[in-house]
């Protein structure tokens, strides 16, 4: 009964493939056409000269510089852990298969640049990447009027500080297709990561394939499952903090206290006046994604949670330690009343692109993983490969693949 935002990926489709396929044809020239058309500013050029970041970075507030040095410093102490090990298995006696992680090459790290900026997705995009061993990573983000062209300023300080230069100030779709294809100033990609809208998410489908993708990304959403002991004040700002994020944001509470739901109503008609983008966000509260869902307990509670499969899922119970244990379906699970999704956009170490729209049923957020590949060694002995000699056959022949069975016999007939 929970609907998502109608999101018709599809729908714009016929607009992004005459960009893509200009971009293909014809480069750089394209690319800043393009981004001259649709984003009202033509930057001096694609890529960001060097003293451009040196001179945003030393115009940023120390306190800004301050808090995305503790993001990032948190960010590489939880990523760090997710290193995988290669292994080495011994099957059979002389028959071993080994597993290395080998990190993807180059990737393009897409920062939005629409209704918000997010300095903090630079941070959550380079790190895993970065500790991964990607060797190139390249950041995107759209040009802005405010700044001459360039990318905003916090985006640039982002990446100075994480030592990525090669910054393009190019959106949208266009960027997508920059980084599938390459053109004169920017090396093609393997894989491209990072959130954006409905056309960078076409981009993202169209060329899917040609270049990995981490997801099709959704409007974000909240869903906070609470009982009687939730504090309706602070239920009211968690679900206004993600609705904050767009007019498709979905903010769902799912409660077993009537009474609780009732006061979170009027905290968020307290609330929602005082806010800076109450238009916005009021429009994201009365769309068809929000709403509130009474349960009769928290076995009912879960279980529409689980269906659900939020993005994000903060857990507001008594022993909420042990309802989160038994939640199988959300991208990123926020224990305890003191523990807000917007602790995770930013500094608890966390990565916050996560899937959306019932993704995380199947599917993770960023993560070292994303950035690596686990490719197999297979090593086996003359001995050990004709002891499998006989399986094999039978298989090839049960698969009506003869030629499979005869690359194995040939090594063992006689000269």
């Amino acid at each position: 009964m929970v609907q998502r935002a109608l999101v018709d990926v599809d729908s714009v489709i016929s607009v992004v493939k005459p960009i893509i396929e200009d971009i293909k044809n014809n480069g750089d020239k394209a690319i800043m056409a393009w981004t001259e058309k649709l984003d009202g500013v033509k930057p001096a050029s694609l890529l960001v000269p060097k003293e451009i970041i040196d001179k945003t970075f030393s115009e940023i507030s120390p306190d800004v510089i301050e808090a995305l040095q503790e993001a990032i410093k948190r960010s590489q102490i939880v990523h760090k852990s997710q290193i995988r090990k290669d292994s080495t298995t011994e099957v059979v006696q002389g028959g071993s298969v080994s597993e290395r992680w080998i990190p993807v090459d180059r990737v393009g790290l897409y920062v939005p640049g629409g209704n918000a900026v997010y300095p903090s997705s630079v941070v959550m995009n380079v790190v895993p990447a970065q500790v991964a061993g990607v060797r190139s990573i390249a950041v995107a983000s759209p040009a802005q009027k405010e700044n001459n062209g360039w990318p905003n300023k916090t985006i640039l300080a982002a990446c100075k500080l994480l030592g990525i230069s090669e910054i393009y100030s190019v959106g949208g779709a266009q960027a997508i297709a920059m980084f599938a294809y390459g053109s004169e100033t920017c090396e093609p990609v393997n894989m491209v990561t990072g959130p954006g809208n409905i056309y960078v998410t076409a981009a993202k489908r169209i060329l899917r394939g040609l270049i990995g993708i981490d997801s099709e990304a959704g409007p974000t959403e909240i869903a906070i499952l609470a009982d009687e002991s939730g504090n309706a004040n602070w239920i009211a700002a968690d679900l206004i903090s993600q609705a904050e994020h767009d007019v498709m944001a979905a903010s769902v509470l799912v409660t077993t206290s009537e009474e609780l739901a009732d006061e979170v109503v009027a905290q968020l008609q307290l609330q929602v006046p005082q806010t800076k983008h109450s238009a916005r966000i009021s429009e994201a509260l009365a769309g068809i994604q929000s709403a509130i869902v009474l349960v009769k307990d928290l076995k009912q509670g879960l279980a529409v949670v689980d269906q659900y499969a939020a993005e994000h899922l903060e857990i507001h119970t008594l022993d909420a330690q042990a309802i989160a244990l038994k939640v199988k379906n959300a991208g990123a699970i926020f224990v305890g009343a003191h523990a807000p999704v917007s602790l995770g956009d930013y500094l608890a170490g966390s990565n916050h692109v996560l899937p959306t729209g019932g993704c995380a049923c199947h599917s993770s957020g960023l993560s070292v993983q994303t950035f690596l590949r686990g490719v197999h060694y297979i090593n086996y002995s003359a001995d050990a490969l004709q002891e499998a000699a006989n399986q094999i056959r039978t298989l090839a022949q049960a698969e009506d693949l003869p030629a499979h069975a005869q690359a194995v016999d040939i090594r063992f007939e006689t000269p």
